[in-house]
């Protein structure tokens, strides 16, 4: 693997990583706002906002990654 093929692997990884973390990290918060014991209805509703933006997030960051590994395996094979 030449040095801009693996960084930009690498650089593709780190990214992944961080977005993976960062939906989990909203996923979480959204839990937590969504069954806390706070009377308030748009908390609660802002919690359930997380969770569905988390789910998207998810499906999108799933198909590229899917996208990017296929194309980095064809390019790789050429």
């Amino acid at each position: 693997m030449s040095g801009v093929e693996s960084f930009v692997q690498q650089l593709t990884t780190q990214v992944t990583e961080i977005a993976w973390s960062v939906f989990i990290l909203a996923w979480a918060i959204g839990w937590a706002l969504r069954g806390s014991p706070i009377p308030i209805f748009k908390i609660k509703r802002t919690g359930q906002d997380f969770i569905e933006d988390a789910i998207m997030a998810a499906f999108w960051l799933a198909l590229g990654t899917t996208v990017f590994t296929l194309i980095s395996y064809f390019a790789g094979q050429f």
